[in-house]
């Protein structure tokens, strides 16, 4: 697909240094991988991409994938990371809210099996645009997963640094599927101790970018975190996940 005809972001540093942070701690992007991957199968397509902390787990796992991002520099990032992965069925450009989304990516639309968005939505106004767009890419009887930032009471300067437009509860998630009329199959909360950091360095020490000191430490300490999940059966966390089924 041509680029040239594309008015996308460019650089988005906090992000990236927030997105370099994160691959330094592979425990975690295991574990969110696991929880929102299951029923992801097929020919799936990957919401903003990034850098492909999680996008590398589904080619370790051999699930075929095609990554998108918004911006040209993670493209060009993920193809020269992983563009000659036989699992890599393409990598593009992509606005899931551009005004002529329809026309632009009228070749990707009805034909994937799965379709996932961790934490892109929050930063896209017209959310509700987001899930009908994300919908019209799936085949019938396809997934969608979305995962977003959890409660809005946690907003601090992390979402500012982000460009967030807002957080979710896990309602208002399940609302924005039902709104794109999908059949809503699962919902969580992800990541509870995950909660106190970034209190901490978002409304305390107000940092703009993740630490990777602190990823590190939290990558140690990941299978006491997952178990903590497991013992509040995932009603509390940091983020919110939702799955649903287009009819």
């Amino acid at each position: 697909m041509s680029e040239r005809s594309f008015d996308f972001k460019e650089l988005d540093e906090d992000g990236m240094g927030s997105l370099e942070a994160i691959s330094s701690a592979p425990r975690f992007n295991e574990w969110m991988y696991q929880t929102i991957s299951k029923n992801l199968n097929g020919h799936i397509l990957e919401i903003g991409s990034g850098i492909g902390n999680i996008s590398e787990q589904f080619i370790k796992d051999g699930k075929k994938i095609h990554l998108t991002d918004i911006r040209k520099n993670y493209c060009n990032y993920l193809r020269r990371e992983f563009g000659k992965n036989d699992n890599v069925l393409g990598i593009d450009l992509m606005d899931i809210v551009h005004p002529d989304f329809d026309t632009l990516f009228a070749d990707h639309i009805g034909t994937f099996d799965g379709v996932f968005a961790l934490n892109v939505v929050e930063h896209i106004k017209d959310d509700q645009l987001a899930l009908v767009n994300c919908k019209k890419l799936l085949k019938p009887g396809g997934t969608m997963v979305i995962l977003v930032p959890a409660y809005q009471a946690l907003y601090n300067q992390f979402d500012v640094a982000l460009e967030h437009y807002r957080r979710y509860n896990r309602k208002q998630l399940v609302d924005l599927f039902k709104s794109a009329e999908m059949e809503v199959t699962h919902s969580q909360y992800f990541n509870m101790a995950g909660i106190a950091g970034w209190f901490v360095s978002g409304n305390i020490l107000r940092k703009k970018v993740i630490p990777t000191g602190q990823m590190k430490l939290y990558n140690a300490l990941v299978p006491i975190f997952k178990i903590v999940d497991k013992v509040i059966m995932n009603n509390i966390g940091l983020s919110v996940i939702v799955e649903g089924k287009k009819a």
